[in-house]
């Protein structure tokens, strides 16, 4: 195969799905047994290339490197290639090429990451919780979303694994994984640059160099991203932009080599992310509740008597109103070690890991220029340890097995911050209340402000293994079984500001007793409050899959898992009557098909899955009085997931190459008769039943559709064109599937074209992503007063590229 059609056909999307992500075979070592061969990173291109067309794609999904084809594991794989060409270089970009998975962000820390419906329902982050879907990275597990939410650097491939894992991967997550792998250092040096320009003030440089220490033994790799983006929003309190994003990410690494038997990766990474985030954009409003009642002390009546004039109601506008800071600004950091020593018939592996997040938020939550609330955020300072063991059998054999143990621990300490301004009494208090209560609560509040301090911790102890027993060559038994133990425990308190607000200590005793009354008052949450809390657990899951070559390209596969996830904490003010969350409990059932055919120039893969969870996890809100609510986890009594995805993978030529993905999945409530009451329907009662619906934040139709074409126009160049198109069909983005949350069907479709050379040195490209400049929202949730608010995905962006490789 010459070198320009090898070109041509770099890192198309490899997608490769039909098998629970839960049927891992055990396995000789992943990444690991050659994390190993300095010659993989050198050659990882060319393979990349071959998988498109046919031949084998390699993946590490059950830590050793096999073609996706043979594993029954409902898996889709995005190479380093793809990711150049598309222009994608975030978990947020990457779901347009995955249908199954969906991606929720109004800002880094309230991310979620949803795998076939499942994993986290609510953009509100929760500290005490786990997540039900696994984010790795080079086998490093990454505890919180926001850690997600920085450029990915330098990558090797994405895995995007479906189903509940845990007999094989270090921590155990119900919904499924995310498996990144990086470029390994090189003994033969090489060096990307690469340099981008586009609207908006867009400019970003990325950098990643490799070259040997000590011949054949020692070898090291930098990569570096630099990322800057001008605002989409403005803000009309002061002719600001909003939204921009300025990301910095440096990763370094050692590879050691001291024999063939031993290898030896030191990483260390770092990012920070600057954004003048969460502007809040008002979406429209409503004055009657949903059965025809009006509502009183609605927007417009709270409007009238501070003489306000409302924002525009129309959020594509993208003209905010704030008054108060706004920020989402976060750093993390790590380092890790892996070693890999081959024994001849099994090879151990062990990873050990430290990382760091911090979070600074700012927030103006009321959506207007007065002075109501000031202040309403939480900084976050994460840590974690992790230390994961594995052994696991060299090459095929009658049965091949897998063992491990894995150890976490993590804290997260929590300082929060709530103040009310100027203008918070005559905003919420109806119209009708007498002229001194509102300059009652007026004196109280105005300048006070409650603080709150949280800090929940896990530590998380786990023993593992799987064996496949290959009955016959065509034939194969896998089962698994995992042993957790946590322990949990944490603390919330909250406390009022001494050197806040107005010095009661210089009124009369009556007047600073009413006063403080007021700042007391559940009703305003600046009471003083202090509890603890602590859970542990036990659990046993595990899983048995058979899978049957029926012709050496034809693979079927059925499975079955039993699982949970860990308890969880309440640690936060709505969580002192229930501070302490039930672990989930979940059985899985899949079957599916893996097929080629057309001389491995088709590629169609099919599956089925059907996912039950007791005690479901998530985020519920509750109408404390009047307009103020409280949120806090809680248990579901029970969901369901089902569904069918499909991938379709077609070349008919070495020039051109089509891929269509699409999932159908039937997430719902079916058990959840005590549901918080949506905010449009507050005058029905407190609460309602939502059994039956379908769960918040999941689209029940997705696909996406690619195309990839290359011609030679000299000698020395070829042209290029890429296209992918989106298509996610409505959802609703509130808890309590309020009908002003719905967020309407929409696709993004994105192109590049370009011209490079033959030997893939050189590489000049003009992009676009949103290029119809599609308006469309990330989520939209209504007020308790009328007011509804829509955050909006990006519009049309474009430019151009320019890369060289040495």
């Amino acid at each position: 195969m010459n070198s320009v059609r090898l070109r041509a056909r770099r890192g198309a999307i490899l997608l490769a799905s039909s098998a629970t992500a839960l049927t891992l075979f055990a396995s000789a070592p992943a990444i690991a047994a050659d994390a190993a061969t300095a010659d993989a990173a050198a050659t990882a291109d060319a393979a990349a290339d071959d998988a498109a067309y046919g031949e084998p794609i390699l993946v590490t999904a059950r830590r050793r490197e096999e073609k996706s084809q043979d594993v029954p594991v409902a898996i889709s794989v995005v190479d380093a290639g793809t990711l150049d060409r598309t222009g994608n270089f975030t978990v947020n970009q990457i779901q347009q090429l995955v249908p199954s998975l969906q991606v929720t962000s109004t800002n880094p820390r309230n991310s979620n990451i949803n795998i076939r419906g499942l994993g986290a329902n609510s953009a509100i982050a929760v500290d005490g919780l786990e997540y039900g879907v696994g984010f790795y990275v080079d086998g490093v597990y990454f505890a919180r979303p926001g850690q997600s939410q920085f450029d990915l650097v330098d990558l090797q491939q994405i895995e995007v694994l479906r189903g509940p894992q845990g007999t094989l991967f270090g921590k155990n997550t119900t919904a499924g994984a995310l498996n990144i792998t990086t470029r390994l250092p090189s003994f033969d040096p090489d060096l990307t640059v690469e340099g981008s320009l586009g609207n908006y003030d867009y400019h970003q440089i990325r950098l990643s160099a490799s070259a040997p220490i000590v011949d054949d033994k020692v070898a090291f790799r930098i990569s570096l991203a630099d990322t800057h983006r001008g605002g989409f929003l403005l803000n009309r309190a002061n002719l600001t932009k909003a939204q921009d994003y300025d990301n910095f990410s440096a990763r370094g690494q050692l590879l050691i080599k001291p024999n063939s038997d031993l290898s030896i990766r030191l990483i260390g990474d770092y990012s920070k992310q600057t954004l003048h985030s969460n502007l809040t954009l008002i979406d429209g409003y409503f004055t009657t509740f949903a059965n025809g009642a009006p509502i009183t002390n609605n927007i417009f009546d709270r409007a009238a008597r501070l003489n306000y004039t409302l924002p525009t109601t129309n959020a594509f506008s993208r003209v905010g109103d704030a008054d108060s800071p706004y920020q989402a600004n976060m750093e993390s950091y790590g380092v890790s070690g892996e070693l890999n020593w081959d024994f001849g018939k099994a090879t151990l592996t062990s990873i050990t890991a430290y990382r760091w997040w911090d979070w600074y938020p700012a927030n103006d939550i009321d959506a207007t220029s007065l002075a109501i609330n000031t202040l309403a955020q939480q900084q976050n300072f994460q840590r974690q340890f992790t230390q994961e063991l594995r052994l696991a059998s060299n090459g095929r054999n009658t049965v091949d097995y897998q063992v491990g143990l894995f150890y976490l621990y993590q804290i997260i300490r929590g300082y929060g911050r709530t103040g009310y301004g100027k203008d918070f009494a005559a905003w919420n208090l109806p119209g009708t209340t007498p002229a001194a209560t509102i300059a009652a609560v007026s004196q109280a509040l105005t300048g006070f402000e409650a603080d709150s301090y949280s800090d929940p911790r896990t530590k998380s102890y786990a023993a593992f293994g799987q064996a496949d027993w290959h009955i016959t060559d065509a034939l194969t038994l896998t089962a698994g079984l995992r042993f957790t133990h946590e322990d949990k425990e944490g603390s919330f308190t909250r406390f009022q500001v001494p050197t806040s607000g107005l010095n009661l200590s210089t009124l009369p005793a009556a007047q600073a007793a009413a006063l403080q009354a007021i700042r007391d008052s559940a009703a305003y949450q600046l009471g003083n409050l202090t509890f603890s809390a602590k859970t542990k657990s036990d659990a046993l899951s595990g899983l048995i899959t058979l899978g049957y070559k029926i012709t050496p390209d034809v693979l079927l596969y059925g499975s079955y898992s039993h699982g949970s996830k860990s308890g969880g904490l309440n640690v936060t003010a709505g969580g002192a009557s229930r501070p302490v969350v039930d672990p989930e409990k979940v059985d899985s059932f899949e079957i599916g098909l893996k097929s080629q055919f057309l001389d491995n120039r088709v590629t169609f893969n099919l599956a089925a899955f059907l996912t039950e969870i007791r005690d479901y996890q998530t985020t519920v809100s509750e109408l404390i009085t009047g307009t103020v609510f409280t949120q806090y986890i809680d248990n579901i009594p029970k969901v369901r997931s089902k569904g069918v995805e499909a991938d379709l993978a077609y070349a008919p030529t070495d020039w051109l190459r089509f891929t269509a993905s699409g999932a159908y999945t039937d997430a719902k409530f079916v058990s959840f008769a005590n549901s918080p009451q949506a905010p449009d329907k507050n005058n029905q009662g407190g609460i309602q039943d939502l059994s039956g619906q379908h769960l918040p934040g999941v689209s029940k139709f997705a696909y996406s559709l690619g195309l990839d074409a290359s011609q030679p126009v000299t000698e020395g160049f070829e042209g290029y064109v890429h296209a992918d198109y989106m298509h996610r069909s409505s959802f609703n983005s509130t808890a309590t599937l309020s009908q002003y949350g719905v967020v309407p069907a929409y696709g993004l479709l994105n192109g590049r074209i370009g011209l490079r050379t033959a030997d893939g040195k050189y590489d000049f490209a003009f992009w676009a992503r949103n290029l119809t400049n599609k308006n469309y929202y990330v989520a939209r949730a209504p007020g308790t007063f009328g007011l509804i608010t829509g955050t909006t995905g990006e519009p049309r962006t474009f430019g151009a590229t320019l890369r060289a490789k040495w």
